[in-house]
């Protein structure tokens, strides 16, 4: 699956200022918001929103970046939306690009696909985004392809993770094809990488199990559990609107342990999700590029621009689309 675009994300929820010290490497993007400081280490994150910045100041790259790899993966979810046709980016384009918004105040970038850990030189990919930026490098898994000489050579490059588990037990094998000891392997494997968190596909297959997917969560160690109401594709018709209630009701009284988040695909309304940051227009606060290189407002979207040879030059086009 595509790297999500959360409403909430752990490692990015902004703070207040009092009492939080930050890296000497510590990121500063500038908003009508005000000044956001980011620490990619600890993930911290500070607002000063008493400080006034003029608008010819406001960082011009989104606030986040997510980027599909590549759409190889060996899985063949019937709910996934990634397009199946062969297609991957070139290494160092993605380097130029992760440079460029870096210098435009972008905070972090995320990788996905397909699966990422196909990608051929991926780890060399995030280790070289980290030392040329100042940017949080994160990706989401299905975990399959982990292994502690991977896991081992993205130790101090990568920042964040998410974990795809769609249900669990017998239900994560069916829909996934997968043992569903293999999951819980690379949970374990995940953790002694970075702090991770759980995604899960929610739909008539495994709504009934969020208490289950909440409590595997917090088992695992995950410090959050991102919600991905299932979207419509050329095989199914989505999440039904009896399902997305059961969600809401269930996210609106949950208890767990793990950060709950939910992706932006319109059930957000319905629950009381945090802004990240207040006022924040969506195309500032994320974008997506797909496998073929084409800038998107987000990963569901159908359409987008294709990015030449600066990523900062589509996404002043796509803003002025919108």
């Amino acid at each position: 699956m595509h790297e999500a675009d959360e409403l909430a994300r752990s490692r990015s929820g902004v703070t207040g200022s009092g009492g939080i010290i930050l890296s000497v490497r510590c990121k500063i993007r500038m908003s009508a918001a005000g000044v956001h400081l980011f620490d990619r280490v600890s993930g911290t994150n500070v607002l000063l929103d008493e400080v006034p910045v003029p608008a010819e100041q406001f960082s011009a790259a989104p606030r986040y970046l997510s980027v599909a790899l590549t759409n190889a993966c060996e899985l063949r979810c019937n709910y996934c939306y990634a397009p199946k046709h062969v297609a991957a980016l070139d290494k160092e384009r993605v380097l130029k690009w992760a440079i460029e918004l870096d210098a435009a105040g972008c905070l972090g970038v995320g990788f996905g696909g397909g699966e990422p850990t196909a990608y051929r030189r991926f780890a060399q990919l995030c280790s070289d985004i980290t030392q040329s930026t100042s940017m949080a490098v994160t990706f989401t898994t299905h975990g399959h392809r982990l292994t502690p000489r991977l896991v081992e050579s993205l130790r101090g490059v990568v920042h964040f993770v998410r974990l795809s588990v769609d249900g669990v037990g017998s239900t994560y094998e069916r829909l996934r094809g997968r043992p569903f000891e293999a999951v819980v392997r690379a949970a374990a494997l995940l953790g002694s990488l970075a702090p991770f968190g759980i995604n899960a596909v929610i739909n008539g297959d495994t709504v009934g199990e969020l208490d289950d997917l909440a409590e595997f969560a917090d088992k695992a160690g995950a410090s959050e559990l991102l919600l991905l109401p299932e979207q419509p594709t050329a095989a199914i018709p989505g999440i039904s609107d009896a399902d997305a209630q059961r969600l809401v009701e269930w996210a609106a009284a949950a208890r767990i342990g793990a950060r709950l988040a939910i992706s932006r695909t319109g059930l957000e309304a319905a629950l009381s999700t945090a802004e990240a940051v207040p006022g924040e227009h969506p195309l500032d606060a994320h974008m997506h590029v797909d496998a073929m290189g084409f800038l998107r407002p987000h990963a569901y979207a159908p359409k987008g621009l294709s990015v030449g040879g600066s990523i900062m030059e589509a996404v002043h086009a796509l803003r002025g689309a919108r």
